[in-house]
């Protein structure tokens, strides 16, 4: 099993003070896996890491990953999604439409990086699956457990998603500002703005997955 990788820090950093109705979430996917997000079995979710986007945004609202300059994916956008619905880790554990996204470690590469992983037992008690971020054969990982359930339960639930994952788009010059350039995230609140964006994600990319994720290159020829 790969070693885990450890999700960025938090830090927020809107670049426009003008409130709208709809909102655009921006970051740099450091480790594009599949897991975080997860755009597979026709729903992109995001259930570990960026606490702080899951804890915020509101249903409606979108979520922009972006590559990251160590695999030469800066500026590219790897996924889009419009947050439809926001449910706990409890109701994403038990929910039987889910269950496709419960991790297993002797599956496929989908399945390995299922982001179904975080549930309570009768006590309240977390429990971590064995998973991409456990430790090796399932042995609780105390840190991403905290960072994932430390200071939201929120699970983000798409229908509506463009995931590219190594296969991106350059974003256009016009949308340059859309692309955060360090670590956490940040907010784009000018309505026409987001409009304008994803008018143009539409015009260049289907609905739904269009690719594999980055990483998975990396897998296939013997490791990260």
């Amino acid at each position: 099993m790969l070693a885990v990788t450890q999700c960025a820090e938090e830090k927020s950093n809107d670049i426009n003070a003008n409130f709208s109705d709809m909102r655009l979430h921006s970051y740099i996917i450091e480790h594009d896996m599949g897991f975080a997000p997860n755009p597979f079995h026709g729903l992109c979710t995001l259930a570990t890491c960026k606490p702080k986007i899951r804890k915020y945004t509101a249903k409606g609202e979108y979520i922009l990953g972006t590559g990251s300059k160590k695999r030469g994916q800066q500026g590219r956008v790897a996924y889009v999604m419009k947050v439809g619905k926001i449910i706990t880790f409890d109701e994403y554990w038990l929910d039987i439409r889910f269950s496709r996204k419960k991790a297993r470690m002797n599956g496929s590469l989908s399945q390995c990086y299922g982001d179904n992983i975080y549930h309570t037992d009768s006590t309240g008690k977390w429990i971590q699956e064995d998973s991409f971020h456990s430790r090796e054969f399932g042995v609780l990982n105390e840190e991403n457990l905290k960072r994932d359930t430390g200071s939201t339960q929120n699970v983000l639930i798409a229908d509506w998603f463009v995931y590219w994952g190594a296969e991106g788009p350059k974003v256009p010059p016009d949308f340059a500002h859309f692309v955060h350039k360090t670590q956490g995230h940040h907010t784009i609140r000018v309505q026409s703005e987001i409009e304008a964006f994803i008018d143009w994600i539409n015009s260049v990319g289907d609905v739904g997955l269009s690719g594999d994720p980055l990483e998975w290159r990396y897998l296939k020829d013997g490791g990260i």
